[in-house]
Protein backbone atom coordinates (compact mmCIF):
# COMPACT_ATOMS: atom_id res chain seq x y z
CA UNK A 1 0.00 0.00 0.00
CA UNK A 2 1.31 3.56 -1.26
CA UNK A 3 1.76 6.50 1.53
CA UNK A 4 -0.85 8.23 0.08
CA UNK A 5 -3.34 5.27 -0.05
CA UNK A 6 -2.90 4.48 3.64
CA UNK A 7 -2.96 7.99 4.60
CA UNK A 8 -6.50 7.95 3.25
CA UNK A 9 -7.48 4.96 5.18
CA UNK A 10 -6.02 6.57 8.54
CA UNK A 11 -6.92 9.82 8.33
CA UNK A 12 -10.83 9.16 9.31
CA UNK A 13 -9.36 7.59 12.20
CA UNK A 14 -7.27 10.58 13.21
CA UNK A 15 -10.29 13.28 12.15
CA UNK A 16 -12.50 11.23 14.86
CA UNK A 17 -9.77 10.88 17.74
CA UNK A 18 -8.98 14.02 17.48
CA UNK A 19 -12.22 15.74 17.36
CA UNK A 20 -13.22 13.34 20.72
CA UNK A 21 -10.74 14.69 22.50
CA UNK A 22 -11.23 18.31 22.59
CA UNK A 23 -15.79 17.19 22.56
CA UNK A 24 -15.43 14.36 25.20
CA UNK A 25 -15.76 16.54 28.62
CA UNK A 26 -18.63 18.08 26.99
CA UNK A 27 -20.62 15.45 25.80
CA UNK A 28 -20.12 13.94 29.51
CA UNK A 29 -21.81 17.13 30.97
CA UNK A 30 -24.60 17.57 28.49
CA UNK A 31 -26.13 14.03 29.66
CA UNK A 32 -27.23 16.09 32.31
CA UNK A 33 -28.97 13.21 34.28
CA UNK A 34 -28.34 13.34 37.86
CA UNK A 35 -29.61 11.25 41.04
CA UNK A 36 -32.11 13.68 43.19
CA UNK A 37 -32.81 12.23 46.86
CA UNK A 38 -32.93 9.01 44.99
CA UNK A 39 -30.48 7.21 41.51
CA UNK A 40 -32.31 7.02 38.22
CA UNK A 41 -32.53 3.73 37.34
CA UNK A 42 -31.86 2.08 33.76
CA UNK A 43 -30.74 -1.83 33.16
CA UNK A 44 -27.67 -2.36 31.18
CA UNK A 45 -29.33 -3.63 28.44
CA UNK A 46 -31.19 -0.23 27.60
CA UNK A 47 -27.68 1.33 28.17
CA UNK A 48 -26.43 -1.28 25.53
CA UNK A 49 -24.24 -2.16 28.47
CA UNK A 50 -22.87 -6.39 28.26
CA UNK A 51 -24.25 -7.37 31.65
CA UNK A 52 -22.13 -10.71 31.36
CA UNK A 53 -18.71 -8.32 31.85
CA UNK A 54 -20.81 -6.57 34.89
CA UNK A 55 -21.14 -10.01 36.11
CA UNK A 56 -17.52 -10.76 36.31
CA UNK A 57 -16.28 -7.75 37.56
CA UNK A 58 -18.28 -7.89 40.63
CA UNK A 59 -17.82 -11.48 41.07
CA UNK A 60 -13.71 -10.53 41.05
CA UNK A 61 -14.17 -7.40 42.73
CA UNK A 62 -16.95 -8.78 45.71
CA UNK A 63 -18.02 -7.26 48.33
CA UNK A 64 -20.58 -4.26 47.26
CA UNK A 65 -20.71 -1.88 44.33
CA UNK A 66 -22.75 0.41 42.36
CA UNK A 67 -22.24 0.98 38.41
CA UNK A 68 -23.37 4.39 36.92
CA UNK A 69 -23.79 4.71 33.83
CA UNK A 70 -24.80 8.11 31.80
CA UNK A 71 -25.33 9.39 34.86
CA UNK A 72 -27.88 6.25 36.05
CA UNK A 73 -27.63 3.32 38.31
CA UNK A 74 -27.38 0.45 35.80
CA UNK A 75 -25.89 -2.64 38.46
CA UNK A 76 -25.31 -3.09 41.89
CA UNK A 77 -24.38 -5.94 44.40
CA UNK A 78 -23.51 -6.90 47.94
CA UNK A 79 -25.22 -4.13 49.98
CA UNK A 80 -24.89 -0.91 48.04
CA UNK A 81 -26.95 1.08 50.49
CA UNK A 82 -24.66 0.40 53.59
CA UNK A 83 -22.17 2.97 54.48
CA UNK A 84 -18.61 1.76 55.02
CA UNK A 85 -15.03 3.38 55.72
CA UNK A 86 -13.50 3.93 52.06
CA UNK A 87 -10.10 4.14 53.94
CA UNK A 88 -7.17 6.17 51.64
CA UNK A 89 -10.09 5.96 48.76
CA UNK A 90 -11.13 8.93 50.88
CA UNK A 91 -8.42 11.16 50.23
CA UNK A 92 -9.50 12.73 46.64
CA UNK A 93 -12.42 14.55 48.90
CA UNK A 94 -9.73 16.36 51.02
CA UNK A 95 -8.34 18.30 48.01
CA UNK A 96 -12.41 18.57 46.77
CA UNK A 97 -12.71 20.38 50.18
CA UNK A 98 -9.43 22.26 49.48
CA UNK A 99 -10.93 23.60 46.25
CA UNK A 100 -14.01 24.51 47.93
CA UNK A 101 -11.39 26.41 50.24
CA UNK A 102 -10.21 28.25 47.69
CA UNK A 103 -13.57 29.23 45.96
CA UNK A 104 -14.37 30.63 49.32
CA UNK A 105 -11.06 32.67 49.36
CA UNK A 106 -9.84 30.43 52.31
CA UNK A 107 -7.27 29.54 50.72
CA UNK A 108 -5.49 31.66 48.33
CA UNK A 109 -3.90 28.69 46.26
CA UNK A 110 -3.32 25.35 45.95
CA UNK A 111 0.28 26.35 46.25
CA UNK A 112 -0.02 28.92 49.77
CA UNK A 113 1.75 27.59 52.61
CA UNK A 114 0.45 26.17 55.46
CA UNK A 115 2.37 27.59 58.21
CA UNK A 116 0.05 30.73 58.82
CA UNK A 117 -2.81 27.80 59.80
CA UNK A 118 -1.02 28.26 63.41
CA UNK A 119 1.30 24.69 63.10
CA UNK A 120 4.33 24.68 64.80
CA UNK A 121 6.42 23.62 62.10
CA UNK A 122 10.07 22.61 61.92
CA UNK A 123 13.05 23.41 59.68
CA UNK A 124 12.40 23.24 56.07
CA UNK A 125 8.86 22.42 56.80
CA UNK A 126 7.48 25.81 57.30
CA UNK A 127 7.68 25.76 53.57
CA UNK A 128 5.16 22.72 53.01
CA UNK A 129 2.02 23.68 50.89
CA UNK A 130 -1.50 22.84 50.19
CA UNK A 131 -0.23 20.66 46.71
CA UNK A 132 2.73 19.00 48.66
CA UNK A 133 0.53 17.56 50.81
CA UNK A 134 -1.89 16.65 48.11
CA UNK A 135 0.54 15.51 46.27
CA UNK A 136 2.65 13.31 49.36
CA UNK A 137 5.88 15.44 48.59
CA UNK A 138 5.14 17.80 51.72
CA UNK A 139 8.44 15.36 53.97
CA UNK A 140 6.46 16.27 56.71
CA UNK A 141 8.55 15.29 59.80
CA UNK A 142 10.83 13.24 57.33
CA UNK A 143 14.60 13.76 56.16
CA UNK A 144 14.00 15.60 53.06
CA UNK A 145 12.30 19.19 52.88
CA UNK A 146 9.38 20.21 51.10
CA UNK A 147 8.81 19.05 47.41
CA UNK A 148 12.49 16.94 47.58
CA UNK A 149 11.21 13.49 47.42
CA UNK A 150 7.99 11.81 47.24
CA UNK A 151 6.55 9.77 50.65
CA UNK A 152 3.24 8.17 50.53
CA UNK A 153 2.61 9.09 54.31
CA UNK A 154 -0.26 8.76 56.25
CA UNK A 155 0.78 11.44 59.06
CA UNK A 156 0.99 13.72 56.58
CA UNK A 157 -2.69 13.17 55.23
CA UNK A 158 -3.67 13.83 58.94
CA UNK A 159 -1.97 17.01 58.69
CA UNK A 160 -3.74 17.75 55.77
CA UNK A 161 -6.96 17.13 56.99
CA UNK A 162 -6.27 19.06 60.44
CA UNK A 163 -4.86 21.56 58.32
CA UNK A 164 -8.45 22.03 56.40
CA UNK A 165 -10.27 22.01 59.45
CA UNK A 166 -8.15 24.89 60.52
CA UNK A 167 -9.24 26.57 57.61
CA UNK A 168 -12.72 26.10 57.41
CA UNK A 169 -12.78 26.89 61.54
CA UNK A 170 -14.10 23.28 62.19
CA UNK A 171 -12.83 20.50 64.74
CA UNK A 172 -14.33 17.60 63.48
CA UNK A 173 -12.00 16.55 60.76
CA UNK A 174 -14.56 18.29 58.22
CA UNK A 175 -17.36 16.07 58.93
CA UNK A 176 -19.06 19.59 59.68
CA UNK A 177 -17.47 21.56 56.61
CA UNK A 178 -17.85 18.44 54.19
CA UNK A 179 -21.53 18.03 55.18
CA UNK A 180 -22.46 21.45 54.31
CA UNK A 181 -20.52 21.70 50.57
CA UNK A 182 -20.41 18.21 49.58
CA UNK A 183 -22.30 15.77 51.17
CA UNK A 184 -26.06 18.32 51.34
CA UNK A 185 -25.41 19.89 47.79
CA UNK A 186 -25.76 15.88 46.62
CA UNK A 187 -28.26 14.57 48.28
CA UNK A 188 -26.34 11.64 49.93
CA UNK A 189 -29.35 9.13 50.62
CA UNK A 190 -27.57 7.09 53.38
CA UNK A 191 -25.99 9.48 55.98
CA UNK A 192 -22.74 11.22 56.20
CA UNK A 193 -19.64 11.93 54.09
CA UNK A 194 -16.78 12.19 56.82
CA UNK A 195 -16.31 10.69 59.84
CA UNK A 196 -14.87 12.79 63.03
CA UNK A 197 -12.28 10.78 64.14
CA UNK A 198 -9.88 10.87 61.51
CA UNK A 199 -11.90 12.66 58.46
CA UNK A 200 -11.98 9.79 55.91
CA UNK A 201 -15.15 9.01 53.86
CA UNK A 202 -17.62 6.97 55.26
CA UNK A 203 -20.54 6.16 52.95
CA UNK A 204 -22.35 3.91 51.28
CA UNK A 205 -21.40 2.90 47.53
CA UNK A 206 -24.11 4.82 46.03
CA UNK A 207 -23.46 7.91 48.09
CA UNK A 208 -19.71 7.58 47.05
CA UNK A 209 -20.67 7.18 43.71
CA UNK A 210 -22.15 10.95 43.57
CA UNK A 211 -18.73 12.32 44.13
CA UNK A 212 -17.48 10.39 41.31
CA UNK A 213 -19.83 11.65 38.55
CA UNK A 214 -19.06 15.44 40.26
CA UNK A 215 -15.80 14.99 39.42
CA UNK A 216 -16.93 13.43 36.09
CA UNK A 217 -18.60 16.40 35.81
CA UNK A 218 -15.86 18.98 36.69
CA UNK A 219 -17.95 20.63 39.89
CA UNK A 220 -21.16 20.82 37.76
CA UNK A 221 -24.52 18.87 39.65
CA UNK A 222 -28.11 19.74 38.90
CA UNK A 223 -27.68 22.77 36.94
CA UNK A 224 -25.51 24.16 39.34
CA UNK A 225 -21.64 24.71 39.47
CA UNK A 226 -20.77 23.59 42.99
CA UNK A 227 -17.00 24.32 42.24
CA UNK A 228 -15.50 26.19 39.29
CA UNK A 229 -14.67 23.49 36.50
CA UNK A 230 -10.96 25.30 36.22
CA UNK A 231 -9.91 23.31 39.74
CA UNK A 232 -10.47 20.07 38.09
CA UNK A 233 -8.95 20.96 34.49
CA UNK A 234 -5.99 22.46 36.06
CA UNK A 235 -5.82 19.70 39.04
CA UNK A 236 -7.09 16.80 38.13
CA UNK A 237 -4.18 15.36 36.66
CA UNK A 238 -1.43 13.30 37.20
CA UNK A 239 1.28 16.40 38.94
CA UNK A 240 4.18 14.54 40.72
CA UNK A 241 7.24 14.54 38.74
CA UNK A 242 7.84 10.68 37.70
CA UNK A 243 11.80 10.90 38.33
CA UNK A 244 11.07 12.25 42.26
CA UNK A 245 13.32 9.88 44.36
CA UNK A 246 10.71 8.01 47.51
CA UNK A 247 11.99 9.28 50.80
CA UNK A 248 14.96 7.51 52.65
CA UNK A 249 12.47 6.88 55.50
CA UNK A 250 12.18 7.67 59.13
CA UNK A 251 9.66 9.56 60.80
CA UNK A 252 8.76 12.54 63.69
CA UNK A 253 5.13 13.23 63.97
CA UNK A 254 6.34 16.85 65.77
CA UNK A 255 3.56 18.07 65.67
CA UNK A 256 0.85 14.88 67.46
CA UNK A 257 -1.74 14.85 64.50
CA UNK A 258 -1.08 10.91 64.73
CA UNK A 259 -1.86 8.98 61.83
CA UNK A 260 -4.29 8.73 58.69
CA UNK A 261 -4.53 4.87 59.35
CA UNK A 262 -0.97 3.86 57.48
CA UNK A 263 3.17 4.86 57.80
CA UNK A 264 5.41 6.94 56.87
CA UNK A 265 6.37 5.52 53.13
CA UNK A 266 3.77 2.92 52.34
CA UNK A 267 3.52 3.04 48.36
CA UNK A 268 5.79 2.05 45.80
CA UNK A 269 3.73 2.70 43.23
CA UNK A 270 5.12 5.31 40.02
CA UNK A 271 4.81 8.41 41.53
CA UNK A 272 4.23 10.07 38.16
CA UNK A 273 0.56 8.93 37.87
CA UNK A 274 -0.16 10.71 41.53
CA UNK A 275 -1.40 13.88 41.93
CA UNK A 276 -4.13 15.71 44.67
CA UNK A 277 -5.09 12.29 45.64
CA UNK A 278 -5.96 10.68 42.89
CA UNK A 279 -4.49 7.62 40.69
CA UNK A 280 -4.25 8.43 36.91
CA UNK A 281 -3.90 5.97 34.16
CA UNK A 282 -1.48 8.45 32.50
CA UNK A 283 1.58 9.29 33.39
CA UNK A 284 2.97 12.75 34.03
CA UNK A 285 6.27 12.21 32.08
CA UNK A 286 5.46 8.64 30.28
CA UNK A 287 3.73 7.88 27.29
CA UNK A 288 2.48 4.33 28.95
CA UNK A 289 -0.80 3.93 30.09
CA UNK A 290 -0.59 2.53 33.78
CA UNK A 291 -3.84 0.17 32.86
CA UNK A 292 -3.36 -0.52 29.07
CA UNK A 293 -6.64 -2.12 28.97
CA UNK A 294 -8.46 0.83 30.26
CA UNK A 295 -9.25 4.04 28.18
CA UNK A 296 -6.41 6.81 28.66
CA UNK A 297 -8.76 9.04 30.71
CA UNK A 298 -9.76 6.22 33.36
CA UNK A 299 -8.61 7.98 37.04
CA UNK A 300 -9.23 6.26 40.84
CA UNK A 301 -9.58 7.04 44.22
CA UNK A 302 -7.87 3.95 45.70
CA UNK A 303 -7.43 2.58 48.86
CA UNK A 304 -5.92 -0.65 50.79
CA UNK A 305 -4.24 -1.79 47.86
CA UNK A 306 -7.58 -2.30 45.93
CA UNK A 307 -10.27 -2.83 48.82
CA UNK A 308 -11.66 0.15 48.61
CA UNK A 309 -11.55 1.62 45.03
CA UNK A 310 -13.99 4.10 42.89
CA UNK A 311 -12.92 4.16 39.12
CA UNK A 312 -13.92 7.43 36.73
CA UNK A 313 -14.15 7.19 33.03
CA UNK A 314 -15.37 9.87 31.61
CA UNK A 315 -15.17 8.88 28.14
CA UNK A 316 -16.97 6.05 28.86
CA UNK A 317 -19.42 8.12 31.10
CA UNK A 318 -18.99 5.59 33.27
CA UNK A 319 -18.57 5.53 37.86
CA UNK A 320 -17.74 2.52 39.57
CA UNK A 321 -18.12 2.36 43.36
CA UNK A 322 -16.76 -0.56 44.74
CA UNK A 323 -15.13 -2.30 48.40
CA UNK A 324 -13.91 -5.49 50.24
CA UNK A 325 -13.93 -5.77 53.77
CA UNK A 326 -11.61 -8.96 53.61
CA UNK A 327 -9.44 -9.06 50.06
CA UNK A 328 -7.98 -6.53 47.24
CA UNK A 329 -10.89 -7.48 45.09
CA UNK A 330 -9.80 -4.45 42.55
CA UNK A 331 -6.38 -5.73 42.58
CA UNK A 332 -2.98 -4.07 43.39
CA UNK A 333 -1.29 -1.88 40.52
CA UNK A 334 1.73 -3.30 38.88
CA UNK A 335 1.46 -0.29 35.94
CA UNK A 336 2.02 -1.19 32.11
CA UNK A 337 0.82 -5.11 32.86
CA UNK A 338 -1.89 -7.08 32.79
CA UNK A 339 -1.76 -6.89 37.10
CA UNK A 340 -5.39 -7.24 38.81
CA UNK A 341 -6.10 -4.07 38.75
CA UNK A 342 -5.54 -3.82 34.64
CA UNK A 343 -8.04 -6.81 34.49
CA UNK A 344 -10.55 -5.07 36.21
CA UNK A 345 -10.63 -2.30 34.72
CA UNK A 346 -10.72 -4.19 31.47
CA UNK A 347 -13.68 -5.53 32.18
CA UNK A 348 -15.87 -2.68 32.62
CA UNK A 349 -14.11 -1.46 29.76
CA UNK A 350 -15.42 -3.90 27.40
CA UNK A 351 -18.87 -3.90 29.19
CA UNK A 352 -19.32 -0.74 27.64
CA UNK A 353 -20.14 0.22 24.01
CA UNK A 354 -17.75 3.19 22.24
CA UNK A 355 -19.44 6.33 22.73
CA UNK A 356 -22.42 6.94 19.94
CA UNK A 357 -20.66 10.63 20.09
CA UNK A 358 -17.45 8.84 18.47
CA UNK A 359 -19.47 6.49 16.17
CA UNK A 360 -21.63 9.88 14.76
CA UNK A 361 -18.09 11.42 14.28
CA UNK A 362 -16.80 8.97 12.20
CA UNK A 363 -19.34 8.71 10.08
CA UNK A 364 -19.12 12.46 9.59
CA UNK A 365 -15.74 12.18 9.16
CA UNK A 366 -16.18 9.90 6.52
CA UNK A 367 -19.18 11.83 4.85
CA UNK A 368 -16.49 14.70 4.95
CA UNK A 369 -13.77 13.49 3.47
CA UNK A 370 -16.15 11.52 0.53
CA UNK A 371 -17.70 15.59 -0.23
CA UNK A 372 -13.87 16.90 -0.41
CA UNK A 373 -13.59 13.59 -3.12
CA UNK A 374 -11.13 11.47 -0.81
CA UNK A 375 -12.33 7.72 -1.22
CA UNK A 376 -11.22 6.69 2.58
CA UNK A 377 -10.56 3.07 1.40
Amino acid sequence: MNRAKRTRRFLPVAIVMLVATFLQPAIVQAAGVYPASTWAQKTPDQLGVNSAYLNAFSNKVGGSGVVIKDGYLIYSWGSPSSNHNWASASKPVISTMLFAAINEGRVASVDSFIRDKGWALQGNDVNITYRQLADMTSGYGLPEGPGEAYAYSDYAIQLYVDTMDKVFGTTSHLYTAGNKRLRDPLQFQDGQLFESSKGRVTASPRDFARLGLMWMNKGYWQNKQLLPASFFDTYMKADVPDALPRTSGGGNDYLGVGSYGGGWDQDAYMHGIYGFNWWFNTNRDSPLLTWPSAPADTFLANGRDGKDCMAIIPSLNLVVAAYNNDTSGWGTTVPHTNCSMNQSLGLLTQAVPEPASLVLLAIGGLALLRRRGTNPA
